[in-house]
């Protein structure tokens, strides 16, 4: 099955490429350019499935990396191509109808009109490319706070006002830059929050990618504390393994990792944050994701000491649960905090206006703050990056959100 659906990809991926070299044909004549336009394009889809088919996966080499951006830059820049020419080919369509039903055609050469369309497109597609290079050269680095207020009429009194800073997805096995990393540390500690909440995916693989940034995020400090839960890179769950052991003495060494660092890991489990005679119920789940991702989360061994009438906050890595788990249980959760979809780690957004992403038709909730039945999710961004070593307009994101006693207020 996977031979077939290979098969099928490549098949689609010619298509597509044969379709978009329209435009090349009407402004390039030299056969050894048109011969170099197909080359090129084998080597990038066969220098990629070769190192996805012999590399190893528990890392991303640079050499990886680069024919991840080189597909993601051909692949982008000829769909903008294609999409352009096609308009142009139903306008042709459309203009030989007009004159077989009419007998009269357009006074404006087809091959005039072609070599101008094919300008353009090419034109058109220079976009996108320049945004990539600048998302693999500064976008996967460009942190962005993300300030929300959330407003609750049952909030317990001592916490109006109370400050969480989300971060997510951290990836440690993709970083290269030890001065943006530590830059970014510090853009969290400036948030003076109360509490600090790590939602999953700490590293690509291997617990060993987190060791030389132990100490980058053992800085991280926060009045109450420091929170964490797993998500589904945590596990080692996508690379081979020697035998079960070494896998399981894997996630044990993360585990180790994070009590070095100081988060309170919390698995299938409950902490109460404290303030007087007050207190909310601080709820962690492992990692629960549809369609085919790993599901430990146990949601009601997690609330197994929480009262009905407790302020619930859900750690959960996989915006999934929510949708299909936690709205509808019986117990009232107030926020739910996810990361795992990156955005895609592309899309374009216009913040308070638009925001638009093709993960939006893998994920319903995909970013920021979403309410369904009176209850709040906020799905984060991202820290980091996986596979592709960029981001384009979808920026790394840390969260800080403001709870506030009573209604909202206009």
């Amino acid at each position: 099955m996977r031979i077939f659906f290979l098969i099928l990809f490549i098949l689609v991926l010619i298509a597509l490429d044969i379709y978009a070299f329209q435009s090349f044909r009407f402004l390039v004549k030299r056969r050894v350019s048109i011969i170099l336009y197909f080359l090129i394009t084998a080597f990038i889809i066969g220098g990629l499935y070769y190192q996805f088919s012999t590399g190893d996966r528990r890392s991303w080499s640079v050499t990886t990396q680069f024919f991840i951006v080189a597909f993601v830059i051909m692949l982008v820049g000829k769909l903008v191509l294609i999409g352009t020419m096609f308009g142009e080919d139903v306008f042709r369509f459309l203009e030989g109808l007009v004159k077989k039903w009419t007998g009269k055609s357009s006074s404006y050469a087809f091959a005039s009109r072609r070599k101008f369309i094919s300008q353009l497109a090419l034109g058109l597609a220079a976009i996108p490319f320049a945004g990539i290079l600048y998302g693999v050269i500064k976008g996967r680095y460009n942190f962005k706070v993300l300030n929300y207020t959330l407003h609750f009429d049952d909030l317990p009194d001592a916490f109006d006002g109370y400050r969480i800073t989300q971060i997510s997805d951290i990836h440690s096995g993709s970083f290269d830059n030890k001065e943006k990393v530590e830059y970014a540390i510090d853009l969290i500690n400036e948030q003076a929050s109360d509490a600090i909440l790590f939602t999953g995916d700490m590293v690509n693989n291997e617990a060993s990618e987190m060791e030389p940034w132990k100490d980058s995020f053992g800085r991280l400090k926060a009045k109450d504390g420091k929170y964490s839960v797993l998500g589904n890179h945590d596990y080692g769950d996508y690379v081979p393994w020697e035998t079960p052991e070494a896998k399981a003495a894997n996630l044990d060494r993360l585990k180790e990792i994070q009590r070095e660092m100081e988060f309170d890991l919390i698995l299938n489990d409950t902490r109460f944050l404290e303030r007087g005679n007050d207190r909310i119920a601080l709820v962690g789940v492992e990692n629960w994701g549809a369609g085919g991702f790993k599901k430990a989360g146990d949601l009601n061994q997690a609330i197994a000491r929480v009262k009905t009438n407790d302020f619930k906050i859900l750690m959960s890595h996989d915006p999934s649960h929510w949708e299909n788990e936690v709205i509808q249980h019986k117990e009232h959760f107030h926020l739910t905090l996810s990361g795992h979809t990156h955005g895609m780690q592309f899309g374009i957004e216009i913040p308070g206006w638009f925001k638009w992403s093709p993960v939006k038709w893998r994920y319903k909730y995909w970013a920021g703050i979403y309410e369904e039945m009176g209850q709040y999710i906020n799905v984060n961004r991202g820290f980091g990056y996986l596979a592709f070593p960029g981001r384009v307009g979808i920026w790394p994101e840390i969260t800080v959100i403001e709870l506030r006693k009573g209604p909202k207020t206009t």
